[in-house]
């Protein structure tokens, strides 16, 4: 069912309708190095082929899987000959070029540079990570997106009426919301779609009315019924676009992380689930919220903190699935809990102050003395006991000399945080009084 024009291509229109400038390059055989990014089933091996009959270029395909570097030189070699001698570009297709390590990829770069090849890759992951800089300087990219569900049910369509590609050689009746039942299920992926309609139709049953009624009926005439119930059958738990060390694992932990931040139970725990279910490790979540905890929440509520790592501590003891409510009711208390980063961009600006201002020694008041010659060089001299004050507080300075008066801490008016400033403002106000107050022993 793999188109054989862009007529017959479905979805991609932001890319390949007409007019645009990678349809008008596929047509004009003027295409450039390109990178195609996009999830399984949305087209990019089709574009491949498409571009292979349309251009008057020597055309080459090869998948990263399956292929070296020998294999690689051997190309080279020949688009050098084939331009070389005969004047012909090279259009080199790679299938899944992000599984070329650098070496792999080096390999192209002076071909590309001479003109002698075309690189045309295809990849699932973020070129950005994926992809030599170098190469990917000279490559455009054009980003294919999941089809929508009613490109898919168009595909599956065809497919039923197609006789000689597809299954329209068969007599075969789809009830009503079968198709968009399937497009659901297949995510944006075309092959997916397209192979879940296959089994379907396999595992159908002939109507056996039809026989009973005319016993000549011919197989080619035999009656199979798709529904909802049948489709069941066929399905399996659906496989989750996600890869654990690619993009999409930044993706969602990053969606998971803002929906909290957003204080949204709903998006938080879907996107948990998401995650959960698509076979992330269940205690990188449990770190990530331990992390929120303290950066979104803080001192708001420091219970947040408690219960997120009660959260990693139910996760390790009963494993999973039976960890994932933890997880959830964590991840919506979480979202519901005041917010402040105001102990994240304390320790931001104590962490520059370190990186930036000379780092004097620790006074002498706030040392340790255990030894006799430690006291005789005034460790400890003048140090201020607070449990003798009425307050419990004194006015002696805490910070080293060149970072007297300054101010790193300074919370929200949300949750407890607002009972905290309280506090501190009392406590300064103490300190101020006591300071400018002769000193008196409590």
């Amino acid at each position: 069912m793999r188109p054989k024009s862009f007529d017959e291509f479905v979805g991609q229109k932001e890319v390949l309708a007409p007019g645009l400038p990678l349809r008008e390059a596929i047509e004009q055989d003027a295409l450039q190095s390109v990178i195609l990014w996009g999830p399984p089933g949305t087209g990019k091996t089709t574009l491949a082929r498409l571009i292979a009959t349309a251009t008057q270029a020597h055309f080459v395909s090869f998948s990263a899987v399956l292929s070296g570097i020998k294999e690689i030189k051997a190309i080279m070699a020949e688009a050098e000959k084939m331009r070389r001698y005969y004047g012909r570009r090279t259009i080199l297709f790679v299938d899944e070029i992000h599984r070329f390590n650098k070496a792999q990829q080096d390999a192209f770069l002076p071909r590309v540079e001479s003109g002698d090849i075309v690189l045309v890759g295809a990849t699932t992951e973020n070129p950005s990570f994926e992809v030599n800089p170098a190469l990917l300087s000279r490559s455009k990219v054009f980003l294919l997106k999941p089809l929508s569900h009613k490109e898919i049910t168009l595909i599956l369509k065809r497919a039923l009426e197609d006789s000689e590609h597809g299954l329209g050689h068969e007599t075969i009746k789809v009830t009503s919301g079968t198709l968009e039942a399937i497009a659901q299920h297949a995510n944006g992926d075309a092959r997916v779609a397209l192979n879940l309609l296959e089994l379907a139709c396999v595992i159908a049953e002939v109507d056996t009315d039809a026989i009973n009624s005319n016993p000549k009926t011919s197989n080619s005439t035999l009656s199979r019924t798709i529904d909802l119930k049948l489709l069941s059958k066929a399905l399996q738990r659906r496989s989750l676009l996600y890869d654990k060390s690619g993009e999409e694992h930044f993706n969602l932990i990053s969606a998971l992380h803002k929906s909290m931040r957003n204080s949204d139970p709903d998006a938080a725990v879907y996107w948990l689930a998401r995650m959960v279910e698509a076979g992330e490790d269940p205690l990188y979540i449990a770190r990530r919220l331990i992390r929120f905890a303290s950066e979104d929440i803080g001192n708001a509520d420091p219970r947040a903190l408690t219960l997120s790592i009660a959260a990693k501590d139910a996760v390790h003891f009963i494993g999973m699935p039976e960890g994932n409510t933890a997880l959830a009711q964590t991840a919506i208390y979480l979202s519901v809990a005041p917010k402040s980063n105001s102990v994240y961009k304390a320790y931001e600006k104590a962490a520059t102050d370190v990186h930036t201002k000379a780092a004097e020694p620790v006074p002498l008041h706030l040392r340790n003395a255990p030894t006799k010659l430690m006291k005789d060089l005034d460790y400890g001299k003048d140090y201020e006991y607070a449990h003798n004050t009425k307050e419990g507080i004194t006015p002696m300075e805490c910070l080293p000399s060149n970072l007297i008066g300054r101010t790193y801490y300074q919370p929200s008016e949300r949750g407890i945080e607002k009972i905290i400033g309280k506090r501190i403002a009392e406590y300064r106000l103490i300190k101020k009084k006591r300071s400018n107050s002769p000193r008196t022993a409590d």
